[in-house]
């Protein structure tokens, strides 16, 4: 069906009710349609339809909004367009609806509503017959088409000739016949829809021209006054430009709001102003140039079109320039740091260290610290402290439980659902190309099929290779060589060795007992007190409670249990404020005395004294004292038991190191008539269950020297003699060669019927002759045996070195053995030397305890 005089719409049309526009002839729209009216008619005719006449409906405006519970059918538009339904497209999402292309045909008039339900069907007179203009311009409507049409062409010289909808316009103009372009123009130009009502109501052509010809000229002078207002641009800004909104013929419609364009920023020509702004390296600005052309040539409708709109957004959001300039005051960044963190002096020393180089090389690339230590040290604390005191941004990664490499890397863009990585993602948060970037727990990083992302996080700590990190989404290379990374860790045993490699390592131990109760006056209580609501006058913890708290409540490293029970206490003291406002609020001090002498006189029991004492206000500040501590955190968990577990021989205290800190560790034996067998329990790994095997063949092949006999007094001491060797808290895996020298201890009590020391510990490893070999974690196992209370620490004497790392005043008060053989370590761990002169099975102390 064409535009000419063969337009032919049946007489019966069923007829669709619309509320989001005014549909013309000759143009295009879309309407959604989501009554039930509506529906049934998509149902009925337009799906099921099979022939071309089915596909032509009648498009009613309805000026009111639609009701759709409404059984009524609402008052009729008297003038309608037949419209031919080009496409159907049916969604559920967000309810169920059909979204219709429609051309409109002719315009016709409902003769008579022959039925309302399931749809209206209705009569209709068309009224559209072919009116053809006169070939010369003369008479009112010659004159009035010839006007019309010069308008139009100065309309479309106003715009930019290459948009391809504005080419597409131009070309309409000489094409189609001049009596069908008021419909078309009125459609496209910004109007209203009463104006648009206004031009279908318009039946005669001459009407029709009337009352579009003065849209089309408001519209031709407020781009006239839009060009005078705006300031001078170049030519390639120099654009009013065409805006999608909605469907229109042929294919697309357009309102001229240049400044609304300009305002939102959605133009290609807004974007590759943001790229060239960028400041980005050559080869990125080449990719976004690249991407920027095939954007400009391809429809919008396109899922690619997003997608790569996407991506150059992101490109322009990059700080590929931008950075932050550091505060390189020394003196300031030492004061700020010792503020911010008691102790850790190797921490805070090697950052002004950086800082140091830092402000005598611009250029230094940023170092790859990690920091190992146990949970609770203060490890992120520091990172976020490092940044404050550079003055830099500072962005956290978590890293625990990663296994996907495209985390670190990013998507390519390939897959649907594509993103960068999560270091690009950082910058892009962040604002800057030189933050404090602090990699989480990089030892929990997992593995999957999806790939290693300790792997991929390679190139990123690569001091060589980060100035060219490429990111699998960006495709070009990002450089993050003045990026400051910290990683943290508990353990370096599950980091790569790869990766190990490319990090500077920076132990991070746990605190003595003086630097925890500093610590906790300095920074936990103050935090908790606010945390709580509660003031320095309402409540006081003393230095020796604190104390207890530490030795009597937690057994850690860190100072996160510590906080914890400080916030227990904390809470408790807030009860008994709460009370007392709510008392003093209710009740007179003196009226409370009176009831508490009352009850006194009448011999109130205990339970009522009890109660009375607990409503009355609490005077204040509240001291916390030993008997305070025990009603709020209950029992002491744990007890200085190292004296009582050594009374009998066959026990010796052993050091071990853990991810959580360092551990004393007890190492039990005992024997009975057997076969010569060797039994080990409490969850052991394969290398300590090797140390107990190296320890028993040193005490055999040792036996004579040592006057090491079994029970019937053979030189073999494991003749006719089971061993049964145990490590207690069996729950606990246990592993590591450092328990070598407190196995040989233990047996050598076993055998000889002697005490070890009950204040002394060990930690080493042996070998079959009977060397002692240094071992890692000894600031770690010191400051446990010093929480453990124990005098005598005997260390492999390779291991003198590490002693400088302990605090001077915990070095004062422990006696350090040195030991390069197991019989150093056998002499310093029994009273009187390894063998003693006395025979232990007849001195009067051993003979009552064996």
């Amino acid at each position: 069906m064409s535009s000419s005089g063969g337009i032919q719409i049946p007489v019966r049309l069923p007829l669709l009710l619309t509320h989001e526009g005014v549909l013309l002839p000759g143009a295009t729209m879309r309407i959604s349609v989501d009554t039930a009216r509506n529906m049934q008619l998509v149902k009925s005719r337009l799906l099921k339809g099979t022939s071309l006449k089915s596909t032509i409906i009648g498009v009613i405006p309805n000026t009111k909004d639609p009701d759709h519970d409404s059984e009524e059918l609402p008052t009729l538009h008297s003038i309608g367009t037949a419209g031919l339904a080009v496409q159907v497209v049916g969604s559920n999402w967000p309810k169920p609806h059909y979204t219709l292309l429609i051309t409109g045909l002719c315009r016709f008039r409902v003769a008579q509503l022959l039925k309302e339900h399931p749809f209206p069907l209705a009569e209709v007179v068309q009224l559209d017959q072919l009116e053809q203009l006169p070939n010369a311009p003369d008479g009112e409507l010659g004159e009035l088409g010839e006007r019309f049409y010069q308008a139009a062409v100065q309309l479309v010289g106003m715009l930019d000739m290459s948009v391809p909808v504005v080419a597409k316009l131009r070309r309409m103009l000489d094409s189609l016949p001049r009596e069908t372009l008021p419909d078309v123009l009125a459609s496209m130009i910004r109007t209203t829809n009463k104006e648009k009502l206004q031009v279908l109501d318009a039946v005669s052509l001459e009407e029709r021209f009337k009352k579009t010809l003065p849209l089309l000229s408001r519209q031709i002078e407020g781009l006239k006054l839009l060009q005078k207002t705006r300031k001078p641009r170049s030519d390639d800004d120099k654009k009013v430009l065409a805006v999608r909104k909605g469907g229109v013929f042929p294919g697309r419609q357009f309102f001229l709001d240049e400044e609304a364009e300009d305002d939102d920023g959605d133009d290609t020509t807004v974007l590759e102003r943001k790229v060239k702004g960028a400041n980005m390296p050559e080869p990125a600005l080449r990719v976004c140039l690249k991407e920027l052309k095939r954007l400009k040539k391809m429809p919008q409708s396109m899922p690619e079109y997003a997608l790569t709109r996407n991506y150059l957004e992101l490109m322009v959001e990059l700080p590929w320039s931008k950075s932050t300039t550091d505060c390189l005051d020394i003196r300031a960044a030492r004061v700020l740091l010792d503020n911010d963190h008691y102790a850790m002096e190797k921490l805070k020393r090697r950052v002004l260290e950086y800082l140091a180089v830092r402000q005598l090389k611009s250029t230094l690339k940023g170092p790859i610290l990690c920091f190992v230590g146990p949970p609770g040290v203060g490890k992120t604390s520091v990172g976020r402290s490092i940044a404050r005191t550079l003055g830099r941004e500072f962005h956290r990664i978590a890293l625990g439980g990663v296994c996907d490499q495209s985390d670190i890397r990013g998507h390519r863009r390939t897959y649907v659902g594509s993103m960068p990585g999560r270091i690009i993602n950082g910058l892009k948060t962040v604002g800057v190309n030189n933050p404090v970037f602090l990699l989480d727990e990089v030892d929990k990083l997992g593995k999957s099929l999806q790939g290693d992302p300790a792997a991929a996080l390679l190139e990123v700590l690569d001091p060589e290779q980060n100035h060219s990190f490429t990111d699998h989404y960006l495709n070009v290379a990002f450089d993050l060589s003045q990026v400051l990374f910290i990683a943290t860790a508990n353990t370096t045993a599950s980091i790569p060795p790869a990766l190990l490699d490319r990090m500077e390592v920076l132990q991070v131990p746990g605190y003595t007992q003086e630097e925890k109760v500093e610590i906790a006056h300095r920074h936990l209580i103050p935090h908790q007190l606010e945390q709580h609501g509660l003031t320095p006058q309402q409540l006081q913890i003393p230095p020796h409670t604190t104390q207890d708290i530490i030795s009597r409540y937690t057994r850690e490293a860190g100072v996160r249990s510590l906080e914890r029970k400080i916030g227990a206490i904390c809470r408790a003291v807030a009860v008994k404020v709460a009370e007392g406002h709510k008392m003093s609020k209710q009740e007179s001090s003196s009226h409370q005395q009176g009831q508490l002498a009352e009850e006194k006189e009448t011999g109130g029991d205990e339970a009522q004294r009890e109660s009375a004492d607990l409503t009355a206000p609490p005077e204040m500040p509240i001291l916390i004292d030993p008997t305070a501590l025990k009603d709020i955190l209950g029992a002491p968990l744990f007890e200085m038991e190292v004296s009582e577990r050594l009374t009998l021989p066959g026990v010796a205290i052993g050091l071990a190191w853990t991810p959580l800190g360092g551990e004393i560790m007890f190492v039990e034996a005992s024997r009975m008539e057997g076969d010569g067998q060797l039994t080990l329990t409490g969850q052991l790994g394969d290398v300590m269950k090797e140390s107990a095997h190296l320890a028993i063949s040193w005490l055999r092949s040792n036996a004579k020297l040592y006057q090491l006999t079994n029970t019937a007094g053979h030189l073999d001491p494991m003749e006719g003699t089971d061993i049964h060797l145990h490590f207690p808290a069996g729950a606990v895996t246990k592993d590591g060669p450092s328990a070598g020298v407190t196995i040989v201890t233990c047996l050598a009590s076993l055998f000889s019927g002697r005490l070890v020391r009950s204040d002394v510990a060990m930690t080493g490893e042996i070998t079959l002759r009977g060397l002692v070999l240094p071992v890692g974690g000894i600031k770690d196992k010191v400051l446990a045996a010093h929480r453990a209370g124990l005098k005598r620490l005997i260390i492999p004497k390779r291991n003198e070195k590490d002693l400088e790392e302990i605090p001077a005043h915990i070095r004062e008060e422990l006696d350090f053995v040195a030991a390069s053989s197991v019989d150093q370590v056998l002499n310093a761990a029994f009273s009187g030397g390894f063998p003693a002169t006395t025979n232990p099975l007849t001195h009067p102390h051993l003979a009552s305890k064996l």
